[in-house]
């Protein structure tokens, strides 16, 4: 997919279909802790809960956005987007589930805000992978190929040992779950689209290596995908949506950047003042983010608090 300005500018369309989807995103969290709270008064499962299911719709249609978003600009720009969504989710939570949102949440908010344009202005304007043999070559890789491994072993000692074990009282585990298999969805969307432009040129040799890529790349992101909603839920039913998301955006954030950078080598055509600047934003946008966690537990008042007159 083309971009709508030239090399050397931002990329509007997937900006702006990642800012919609960010928004997007940042509901589904929120509905889907609101059909599984009205599900627990009436006694009986989410899955029979409208609400829930309307968070799921949204889930569904933020994924095709994201989709599209990750395959009209480079990946480091439109993950940190994300940041819009929680905001967004904070300011619905606080409407919807009445969670609390004090004044430093609402700064945290603001700094997102600051921290996401930050990244956009310093962000890679072109993708350094522009074909299905590019992307096979890297997909090879010995580096690329060790990265996966290991996240795979991580994967397999997080959900078959920790989340049962700690899972319950240990909100990381679910969003180091979800985070890390971001490292697969996320490339998987944006390979999809490198792999599909050669997936239908005929009966080729190269057409049929793309069908095979396409579907493995499928299966891989079907599988994450429904991985991450399995336990996406389980940490609803139990923890905050506010310091879930709040907590899965940064992880998530982080684990997709270094998938990216490890994949498409996206941070190759950035210069050490961009380099900077977009460390500079994604250090705002985290900063805002833990402001939103803390502001659930602080009590601000502007109010002095009045000593107690000592008693001799």
């Amino acid at each position: 997919m083309a971009y709508l300005l030239s090399e050397n500018s931002t990329p509007v369309f997937g900006v702006g279909i990642a800012v919609v989807s960010s928004f997007i995103n940042g509901s589904t969290f929120v509905l889907q802790k609101k059909g599984i709270l009205r599900a627990r008064e009436r006694g009986g499962s989410y899955l029979a809960d409208v609400v829930w299911w309307s968070g799921t719709l949204a889930t569904v249609v933020g994924q095709v956005g994201n989709f599209v978003a990750y395959n009209a600009a480079p990946a480091v720009l439109v993950t940190p987007l994300g940041a819009l969504g929680v905001l967004f989710g904070a300011t619905l939570a606080s409407c919807i589930l009445k969670e609390h949102l004090n004044i430093l949440g609402k700064l945290g908010c603001a700094l997102c805000c600051c921290g996401s344009v930050v990244l956009i202005i310093h962000s890679p304007k072109s993708d350094n992978v522009t074909s299905r043999t590019e992307l096979e070559e890297r997909l090879v890789d010995p580096v690329v190929l060790m990265y996966i491994t290991l996240v795979v072993l991580l994967l397999v000692i997080l959900i078959g040992w920790l989340a049962p074990a700690y899972g319950s009282s240990n909100i990381m585990v679910y969003v180091s779950i979800c985070s890390l298999l971001g490292s697969f969805t996320v490339p998987c969307c944006k390979g999809l689209g490198l792999a599909a432009q050669d997936a239908f040129d005929g009966s080729s040799v190269a057409s049929k290596r793309a069908v095979v890529l396409v579907l493995g790349l499928l299966g891989t992101l079907i599988v994450s995908i429904l991985i991450q909603f399995t336990f996406i839920n389980r940490a609803l039913e139990r923890f905050s949506s506010h310091m879930f998301e709040a907590l899965y955006y940064v992880t998530f954030t982080s684990t997709v950047i270094l998938a990216s950078a490890i994949l498409f080598r996206e941070w190759t055509s950035v210069c050490i003042v961009d380099c900077l600047g977009m460390l500079c934003g994604l250090t705002t946008v985290s900063i805002g983010v833990a402001l939103l966690r803390i502001s659930q537990d602080a009590l601000l008042t502007w109010k002095q608090t009045k000593v107690p007159e000592k008693v001799e």
